[in-house]
């Protein structure tokens, strides 16, 4: 077993470092934090609209209209694996609306459906959030004026924020693990570079191994700043 394991990890050293692999491997955790920021930030912008929608008072037709929506698309995204979708997207729906022969088009595609898919769940974590805040927060809100669309966005909303920031952050170190399916429309990530350096040598064990290890520590960074942002706005909201 040591034998093994010292032969693998020298024919990974070489690969790696003598050949440069490492270029491949920076490069693929560039592209896995990209698509998993700019899918979240996508998912946090759909998420508030969708529950904005579903908590907002249901006296007109309209907004029992889009709720109806937004049951929908929250309802599509969840229930569907996100390869699927990203499958869907990348070959069937881009190609429909004549979207084709752009660089990139296969990372561009992945932070759309990432943001998209993001935006289900995160809509459900936003709409806990807006109703752990006191409803007087709003009705003060409204008594000093304020419209409605004012009062979620500028008292309701940021107290949410506050609330579900750990549960954000989890969502944040989904999205980055879920990154690993973007192989599927030929998206070099992190798990597609380390599998690469697998297959030159036909040698997995040490690096899956090292793919374990970083996502490890990616994971680790991220609680360790929610953390850090959670200690922060507890100051904040004592000092205030």
């Amino acid at each position: 077993m040591k034998y093994l394991l010292s032969s693998s990890w020298d024919v990974f050293y070489n690969q790696f470092i003598t050949k440069g692999a490492y270029n491949t491997v920076l490069d693929g955790l560039v592209i896995t934090l990209e698509i998993a920021v700019l899918g979240l930030i996508i998912g946090i912008v759909i998420g508030t609209l969708i529950a904005v929608i579903k908590v907002v008072p249901k006296y007109k037709t309209l907004p029992r209209v889009l709720e109806v929506i937004a049951d929908f698309y929250v309802g599509l995204f969840r229930g569907t694996p996100m390869v699927v979708q990203l499958l869907i997207g990348y070959y069937v729906l881009f190609p429909a609306l004549g979207i084709k022969g752009i660089t990139d088009l296969n990372i561009i595609t992945a932070v759309v459906i990432f943001g998209m898919n993001s935006g289900a769940y995160v809509s459900e974590i936003m709409r806990s959030g807006i109703q752990s805040v006191d409803v007087g927060q709003l009705e003060a809100a409204r008594a000093l004026g304020l419209p409605y669309s004012s009062s979620m966005m500028k008292v309701v909303i940021p107290q949410a924020v506050k609330n579900i920031l750990p549960t954000l952050g989890n969502e944040f170190i989904s999205l980055v693990k879920e990154t690993s399916v973007v192989s599927f429309i030929a998206i070099v990530d992190l798990t597609k570079a380390f599998r690469q350096i697998g297959d030159a040598n036909y040698e997995y064990v040490v690096p899956y191994l090292m793919l374990a290890l970083v996502y490890l520590v990616i994971v680790y960074i991220i609680t360790l700043m929610v953390k850090i942002l959670e200690k922060r706005m507890k100051k904040s909201d004592r000092r205030n």
